[in-house]
């Protein structure tokens, strides 16, 4: 397990810049959410028609196998801004052999919202014809070309701000017809921000102990806060029993088991951060159960939540009960265990209001494999990630705007955990870290450079690109700093436009790049490396 050291405590300047939106289907691009719906998708597939305009050692291969709906898709990180880009393109090969059927030759793109529950009905979409048997480059410009609209009140895609999805479609959709395709050299002719980095640990845990938990860092919530239950129907009690929560081979493990504990059939735990704050990235790395019944959950409660026995209440800071103290769902799975949902809970004054959504992941895939769940919240808006893949996001209203306290728990039952399995014994959520992250607070000057600063690509290979839109001429020294905190790096470049750093001889993995200008300010970028 990976461990960060103090030395980000020390940083001290974050980065608003902007990002390409590109995949070569060779590892050097920026998209790293490609998914399928209903068909076979492949992003390295070795490039079986190497002629033409496209002579790359790899593609993406699609093959529509038949599925009434086929498509490939990814999500972006934050929604595109049509004001610096309007325009993709691609590279297709759809050879007339891997076709069945008498469908228009085609391919379309389609933009979609994908925190929706149903993202296609505010889509926009342009589709183009192709030519079987040949490489050629096919454009969708959603200010010139004729575009769709599904939702014929939606305005002009251009004039929009919800897009986040790109989806592609060959050979159209309601029908059955089989279709491989390859495609290469995706590009967007804009940018999107990635906003501000996230770039001080303020507050973690690693779990490298062993044994019962960091009691300076957790509090056991153990008492029932609706009478002898807890809410939504659950039939749990939770313990402080290190059967229930203990760290061991650097993991923090709840452990549900199946007991008569407190007049209840089964037992768990729910951990209470004693660290409470405003604004931050939440990373909070994790397995969760499988067997159904369970309801893991990774959240937030407002620290001025009137809940008997909640820490924070006990501590003398209980003044407004849920939902009017709000609630942020981090991670939650549905009953069937195939979405991770991403959810807010408040009444700011309107009454009881909520905003979900959510993204596909397998049971086995949630429980057998890591992933990261993730919060950015700032003053301006939240957004909840399942790795890099934008689950949800609103704008940060009341109550939103005040210290909150992060829960860790299993429950058993309930709303969102449905019938328990008959012959379930025990199951446990793993998490690897919890990390909070804030923003270091910046001069006027500070903020005006960083925010004329690109980097690409993001995850780059050999070379990464650091751009410098305003032609700024001066010398930079780049501190080179790995994910343990190790400096791997020192150079020094004079420039006017743009830095070249050769990264091929890096190990892949995350690295922050310590940017200090000849004027004493500073810049913070962080990439991956693969």
């Amino acid at each position: 397990m990976k461990k960060l050291l103090l030395f980000l405590l020390f940083v001290t300047s974050f980065s608003l810049y902007a990002q390409s939106v590109e995949d070569d289907f060779e590892g050097n691009g920026t998209i790293n959410s490609w998914a399928p719906d209903d068909c076979g998708i492949n992003t390295a597939y070795n490039n079986p028609v190497q002629q033409g305009i496209n002579t790359s050692a790899t593609v993406l291969r699609y093959h529509d196998t038949g599925g009434q709906y086929a498509n490939i898709r990814f999500d972006t990180w934050d929604n595109f801004d049509f004001s610096t880009g309007h325009t993709f393109s691609l590279k297709i090969f759809v050879p007339s052999s891997g076709l069945t059927g008498s469908q228009n030759n085609q391919i379309s793109l389609k933009l979609q919202d994908g925190t929706l529950g149903q993202p296609w009905t505010t889509q926009s979409e342009v589709i183009k014809n192709i030519t079987l048997n040949q490489w050629q480059t096919v454009t969708f410009d959603f200010l010139n070309d004729n575009y769709i609209n599904l939702d014929g009140g939606s305005p002009p895609p251009t004039q929009r701000n919800d897009f986040n999805r790109v989806l592609l479609q060959v050979n159209g959709e309601d029908n059955t017809d089989q279709v491989i395709a390859y495609i290469d050299d995706f590009y967007y002719d804009g940018t999107i921000p990635l906003g501000p980095v996230y770039d001080t640990l303020v507050w973690q845990d690693e779990f490298d102990g062993l044994g019962a938990i960091d009691t300076n860092k957790w509090f056991h919530q153990t008492q029932f806060p609706n009478g002898d239950s807890w809410f939504n129907g659950e039939q749990q009690a939770y313990t402080n029993s290190t059967n229930n929560s203990g760290v061991s081979s650097g993991t923090l493990k709840i452990v549900a088991l199946k007991e008569n504990v407190q007049g209840k059939e089964y037992s768990s735990a729910r951990l209470n951060s004693k660290f409470a704050f405003k604004y931050g990235r939440v990373e909070v790395r994790a397995k969760l159960p499988s067997v159904a019944g369970t309801w893991p959950a990774i959240w937030l409660l407002g620290k001025n939540i009137t809940e008997s026995g909640a820490y924070w209440e006990t501590q003398g800071y209980g003044t407004t009960g849920w939902p009017w103290c709000g609630e942020i769902d981090i991670m939650e799975p549905n009953i069937d265990k195939t979405l991770i949902l991403g959810t807010w809970h408040w009444d700011n004054g309107s009454g009881y209001q909520y905003n979900s959504a959510s993204v596909p992941l397998s049971n086995s895939e949630a429980s057998q494999n890591w992933h990261v769940y993730a919060l950015e919240w700032n003053e301006d808006d939240m957004k909840v990630y399942l790795d890099d893949i934008l689950v949800n996001q609103m704008p940060t209203i009341d109550p939103f705007n005040e210290e909150f306290y992060i829960l860790l728990n299993v429950a058993m039952g309930g709303g969102l955990g449905g019938p328990i399995d008959p012959s379930f014994t025990s199951d446990q959520m793993e998490i690897d870290y919890v990390r909070i992250y804030q923003r270091s607070a910046l001069s006027v000057d500070e903020v005006e450079k960083k925010e004329t600063i690109k980097v690409s690509p993001n995850p780059v290979r050999d070379q990464l690109n650091i751009e410098l839109k305003n032609n700024l001429s001066e010398n930079v020294d780049i501190k080179l700093i790995d994910i343990n905190g190790r400096v791997v790096g020192n150079d020094s470049f004079k420039t006017s436009a743009s830095i070249n750093y050769n990264t091929s001889h890096l190990q892949s993995g995350f690295y922050f790049a310590h940017l200090t200008f000849s004027d004493g300010t500073n810049n913070v970028l962080k990439f991956l490396k693969q």
